[in-house]
């Protein structure tokens, strides 16, 4: 998990960079319905699912939730913190003149002009200027865990079709969050993605309590490879290519993001399905240098997610500053993954430091 992970990562940052043609194309997000953030998504809900049955099994229900609130609370730390200081680098590039009106143009116009009202609108997550969108759907998704593990101990499998019925509400009755930004919207619909989240959740309860997350169904194999065979049909159709005829257009009831559309939906978890019955637990390639690296960032995604929207901004202002030159974007890619990767890396050695000083 933690190679995949670290993968998903480097994809996030070539993604979050407008304007590379690595970010653009060379991300599995280019072929298909969905991206990494479904996935990373996906993995969280899983793991911290596990987590939480551990805890509740080993101590109490109560015990797993302090456990949960603590682990969202730290979470939420670091999203203000990234708020912070992203706000004071685009501020401080708009000041420059190759970079004018840099905070009005990624949304923080709220915060520069009217700061009383767009700080407690920051501090509710409901304000998400460029960038700030995706750290709030984890906290909320946290957020709705024990309620979530409660349920699944009084009623079973059941609470998961609760979680669905929920997201079925958010597109059929169009349930949304206020947006108490002005200059920008909710970046991820809580009330569709918690579904995402929480099915990893159940099947990382699973995994924990029963041994294996689902058996190994070849049916559900075979209909994964046909949903992710259908959404490489469709995304090939919508690019100009000329290949395959387009059978649909590219809509938002397809592949919509921010309120995670059932195609995209299902995209990804037959994504996911294909890789747990593929890649094994364990082989020799996770051991290469490269896979070490990627297992690295894994480890401490939060951290390289965080230090990567930064290194992704920079990325993007230098394909503003310096357009139209070809080497310019395998360049900054390649540097800023090898970046992560001595950060990632240097937080092993940190971690590694730290358990020796303890005594046994």
């Amino acid at each position: 998990m933690d190679v995949f992970r670290g993968w998903l990562q480097l994809q996030i940052f070539a993604s979050h960079a407008y304007g590379s043609w690595i970010g653009g194309w060379l991300i599995h997000g280019a072929w298909g319905l969905s991206d990494s953030s479904e996935q990373f998504l996906f993995l969280s809900g899983f793991t911290l699912g596990s987590v939480f049955a551990r805890k509740a099994a080993r101590q109490s229900w109560w015990a797993a939730t302090t456990d949960m609130l603590g682990r969202t609370w730290r979470l939420y730390r670091t999203h203000l913190t990234v708020v912070i200081f992203f706000f004071f680098m685009v501020a401080l590039a708009g000041l420059s003149r190759d970079l004018p009106m840099e905070a009005q143009r990624l949304g923080w116009g709220f915060l520069a002009n009217e700061p009383l009202l767009a700080v407690p609108a920051l501090l509710s997550m409901l304000y998400q200027p460029a960038f700030m969108g995706i750290l709030p759907i984890f906290v909320w998704c946290m957020l709705a865990l024990p309620a979530f593990a409660w349920a699944e101990a009084r009623w079973g499998n059941a609470a998961l079709l609760g979680s669905f019925f929920l997201y079925a509400a958010s597109w059929v009755l169009d349930v949304w969050p206020p947006s108490l930004g002005p200059e920008t919207g909710i970046g991820f619909n809580p009330f569709a993605w918690q579904f995402l989240f929480l099915a990893g959740a159940w099947l990382g309860r699973r995994a924990l309590l029963l041994g294996q997350a689902l058996p190994p169904l070849r049916w559900l194999t075979v209909l994964s490879v046909l949903i992710v065979l259908a959404g490489f049909y469709l995304r090939l159709s919508w690019y100009d290519f000329g290949l395959v005829p387009a059978l649909f257009t590219e809509d938002t009831l397809i592949v919509g993001k921010e309120g995670l559309a059932f195609p995209r939906l299902i995209h990804a978890l037959a994504l996911a399905w294909l890789v747990s019955v593929a890649v094994p637990r364990d082989a020799d390639w996770m051991h290469l240098l490269v896979a070490r690296w990627l297992t690295a960032i894994g480890r401490h995604s939060l951290q390289v997610f965080c230090l990567g929207l930064f290194l992704s901004w920079g990325c993007t202002a230098a394909f503003r500053l310096w357009p139209g030159r070809w080497w310019l974007d395998p360049l900054l890619m390649v540097l800023g993954s090898l970046l992560l990767v001595a950060f990632a890396r240097g937080l092993d050695h940190r971690r590694m430091v730290q358990r020796r000083v303890v005594p046994a």
